[in-house]
């Protein structure tokens, strides 16, 4: 059995509890200017009479700050950079599509995005097309939207970030990055918090060994909903811990975690690392794009959310040995048709951080494991404890390899593999009941009787023998 390599709250209560602004809200106060590609920079930015550089119009904004509203058209080579202000919104205006193109600029060494918020807070982007920002140089990392810093209300809403991302083609190295929105809390003392992801569409974005859409490190009190991720070879939406985003002493503590967050209502589709230069191992692909993955992450809610034709739907690990990933709900997700694996929760390897306190309830699994290497809809890993997997409903549509629950054999301590509950399930699948596979503790087990024997689960679960 392969494993994989991959380097509770609801929408309403969340909102309140983040203090997120409704959607596409605007900062508080100040002045209103427009930018045009068309416009003169000697002008006075109005809708009659706009500016021609946005970086400018930002620039000109006061201490009380204000609004830039882009007209429609191409912004060629032109970067917003919002950093130590207040109160701004950079948005479309009304009925506009302002493209920000990348094309040709050359990213810096490091982290830079095509739009950079840095440090501040009460900050709106919405409405903006982003694309073209590419390069081939493992020393840089472009980026549609950077968050960074510290801050608090930062809403990024209706942006659509396309083709863009690190070209370079070194077969299995992890040292090409890139991302299409990033949120990097990067102060110990100070989160970013507030944080609202809602309605914008990523997509055809080429990211080495990072992520579409990424929460890392001292984030706390987020939500990203409503988002339309799809075709990319790495990662669709992930909430990391335990990186060196935050060094030294608080690397390995609760400051350097995204935390008390929400994803929901999103759809991620064809999330798939083969082709991905990263992800080449061993003379073959690695299938281990996850959908949605939190790595590190504490306090999440995975809601009513669509995962389709990815390598792994959600995933549930730390990837750090010294790490953990806990408090995480997994609520009424659809996922089908995943290359790999419906579900995986745990530790991909021995040498991985414990998945505990998950609860995993009223999920749709179905079809998943089109690469038919015999592989589950339902994954448990190493290190999995603590953890309840109730009320869901798992179809299998291999005819030949029905596997429906597969748990390694458990390593290290008794604590780190206790208290795993699986019941009240719905289990169906193309064979006749008794052929259906289960694998428990890494032995295989034919039928739902011969399973509930070995491994004392799903006591009151059913098998249906058609799909």
């Amino acid at each position: 059995m392969p494993t994989i390599r991959r380097v509770a709250v609801i929408v309403t209560v969340a909102a309140v509890v983040l203090g997120l602004s409704v959607t596409g809200a605007e900062a508080k106060g100040g002045s209103a200017l427009y930018v045009s590609p068309h416009g003169s920079d000697t002008a006075e930015g109005t809708a009659r009479h706009p500016l021609r550089t946005p970086q400018l119009a930002v620039d000109r904004l006061g201490s009380r700050g204000g609004t830039v509203r882009l007209l429609g058209g191409r912004y060629a080579r032109q970067r917003i950079v919002i950093e130590d202000r207040a109160h701004i919104t950079v948005r479309a205006a009304a009925g506009a599509v302002p493209v920000l193109d990348g094309a040709g600029l050359a990213p810096a060494d490091g982290q830079s995005g095509m739009i950079e918020v840095r440090d501040s807070s009460d900050i709106t982007v919405s409405g903006l097309t982003v694309t073209g920002y590419r390069t081939s140089l493992v020393s840089a990392v472009p980026i549609g939207i950077l968050v960074i810093g510290s801050g608090r209300s930062i809403r990024l809403s209706g942006n659509h970030v396309h083709h863009l991302g690190n070209d370079n083609g070194t077969l299995g190295s992890f040292d090409m990055n890139a991302h299409g929105i990033a949120v990097f809390g990067t102060r110990a003392a100070r989160p970013l918090t507030g944080i609202s992801i809602t309605g914008n569409e990523l997509d055809h974005l080429v990211l080495g060994a990072s992520e579409t859409l990424v929460l890392n490190g001292n984030v706390d009190g987020w939500a990203v909903t409503h988002n339309d991720i799809h075709d990319n070879n790495n990662i669709g939406i992930d909430a990391i811990g335990f990186e060196p985003t935050i060094g030294g002493a608080a690397r390995f503590t609760e400051v350097n975690r995204a935390r008390n967050g929400l994803i929901a209502h999103n759809r991620v589709s064809r999330i798939i690392s083969e082709g991905n230069p990263a992800y080449w191992e061993d003379g073959s692909w690695c299938n281990c794009a996850d959908g949605i993955y939190v790595d590190g992450g504490t306090a999440i809610t995975i809601a009513d959310n669509r995962v389709d034709a990815s390598d792994i739907g959600i995933e549930v690990a730390s990837e750090w040995r010294q790490g953990r990933t806990n408090a995480i709900a997994v609520t009424n997700n659809t996922v089908t048709g995943s290359r790999y694996t419906g579900l995986a929760i745990g530790g991909y390897d021995q040498d991985r951080g414990e998945a505990y306190d998950v609860v995993v309830t009223g999920n749709l699994l179905r079809g998943n494991n089109t690469l038919n290497d015999g592989s589950p809809e339902m994954l448990l890993q190493y290190y999995v404890h603590d953890t309840t997997i109730r009320h869901n409903t798992v179809i299998s549509a291999n005819a030949d390899q029905a596997v429906l629950v597969y748990r390694n054999a458990p390593v290290g301590g008794a604590a780190k593999n206790a208290h795993l509950v699986l019941d009240d399930n719905t289990y169906r699948g193309p064979v006749p009941a008794g052929q259906e596979s289960y694998f428990w503790n890494g032995v295989e087990q034919r039928g739902l009787p011969a399973y509930r024997a070995v491994s004392g689960q799903d006591r009151r679960s059913t098998y249906n023998g058609r799909r």
